[in-house]
């Protein structure tokens, strides 16, 4: 069911932070206490997007830095990995 639910709620403090409750939206698609989430501001617009976290497990043996190094190369590498692809 792809329900959309209009909330409004008030800013308040929590701790030194400014928070908001949410708990039925947050519910609503999957995510419980200790999740992580991904949040894009957009200030222009005056909005921020909130969406569950997809970050995978890595296997035993593959470190963060393997990881980002591996980004790196294909980032560098994007078009001739590309090129390989669709050949």
């Amino acid at each position: 069911m792809n329900r959309v639910m209009n909330m409004e709620r008030k800013v308040t403090k929590l701790g030194n932070s400014l928070g908001i409750t949410m708990t039925d939206a947050l519910k609503q698609i999957g995510l419980n206490q200790g999740d992580s989430v991904l949040i894009n501001v957009n200030e222009a617009a005056g909005e921020i997007i909130i969406k569950k976290s997809t970050k995978v497990a890595l296997p035993d043996g593959l470190g963060e830095d393997f990881i980002d190094t591996l980004s790196a190369v294909i980032n560098e590498y994007d078009q001739t990995l590309q090129g390989l692809k669709d050949r």
